[in-house]
């Protein structure tokens, strides 16, 4: 109940964008959509979800409660998620032969640098959501030397992407796996047509006849993004293995409950995880849901914009 409450009755415009086409190196476009505040005030750069955008009601209230504490915000659209903000059931394509996946950090170091470089006085500060955290995560283990980032923090993250693709498989998970199969089908679809180069590699009768992550990801996530199959792709994208290299100060919030993800994979990646990660989880919350309080509030967010808010103002220690 508080994995779908969110997307019932949340607003999807809690916030007001200012959009910005950003040009990539590959001749593609990234869609940031920032929110305004005091000039010199700190910058909270949000990851959305699989399937998300920066419509997404969690993305909306990370960036709402960091407008509240007086701070700036931006939100990055992977590639083929961002919104039409006139009607936002529309997606609108991007302009290369690629999509997104869990794995692909690339885009994130270019917009953290392009932040970075704009503003390099100023704190950044970077949250992800599911998908989000752990493109993230990986990012932050791969980059252990950067400073850019000053702070982190990853919501439901699914640490390793096997396991939860196994989790999904089951009756219940079946039918979220229903619901975002339906968009991701329409877009391998969308790319072979649009660039009939890579009809050798995406299986578009395979993604037809997927009904789980895994044989989706097998016929058309893998070998459009260079990986030998479902199994490879989850293996170098799963972040539990990337944990162990972050020294970026960096708080992970996950629910026992969480239906995407097995709960022993929480104890796992805390193991995993280096000292500069703290790792906390709590018995409810579902994902992405966390809902708390009358009103009703939404725990994960307040703590998320809270935590790192604390830790800019006193130096993080202790972790």
């Amino acid at each position: 109940m508080q994995t779908a409450w969110g997307s019932a009755v949340r607003s999807r415009r809690q916030v007001v964008f200012v959009r910005e086409r950003l040009e990539t190196p590959d001749g593609d476009e990234l869609l940031l959509d920032h929110v305004e505040g005091p000039a010199g005030s700190p910058r909270l750069l949000v990851l959305h979800g699989l399937e998300g955008s920066s419509y997404s009601v969690y993305v909306q209230g990370l960036l709402a409660a960091a407008a509240r504490g007086g701070w700036r915000g931006t939100a990055v659209n992977f590639r083929s998620c961002a919104r039409d903000p006139a009607r936002l059931s529309r997606m609108l394509p991007n302009r290369r032969p690629r999509l997104y996946h869990s794995g692909e950090t690339s885009d994130l170091d270019f917009v953290v640098r392009a932040l970075s470089a704009r503003e390099p006085q100023i704190p950044l500060f970077a949250a992800g959501a599911s998908l989000g955290g752990n493109v993230l995560l990986k990012w932050l283990g791969e980059c252990p030397s950067q400073r850019m980032v000053s702070a982190a923090a990853a919501v439901s993250t699914p640490y390793d992407l096997a396991a939860g693709a196994r989790h999904l498989e089951t009756r219940v998970g079946c039918l979220y796996v229903a619901s975002f199969l339906k968009t991701l089908r329409a877009k391998a679809n969308d790319v072979v047509a649009r660039f009939p180069e890579t009809a050798a590699r995406v299986d578009l009768e395979r993604v037809a006849r997927s009904r789980t992550f895994r044989e989706f990801d097998d016929a058309a996530t893998a070998p459009l993004h260079g990986f030998a199959g479902a199994d490879d792709y989850y293996e170098r994208s799963s972040s539990i293995n990337f944990l162990s290299a972050v020294r970026t100060p960096t708080l992970c919030l996950s629910a026992e409950d969480d239906p995407f993800l097995p709960e022993s994979v929480l104890s796992r990646a805390g193991a995993a995880a280096s000292a500069a990660v703290t790792l906390q989880t709590t018995r409810r919350g579902g994902h992405i849901g966390f809902v708390a309080g009358a009103g009703p509030r939404y725990w994960a967010e307040d703590r998320v914009v809270g935590w790192l808010a604390r830790g800019w103002r006193q130096p993080f220690a202790g972790h």
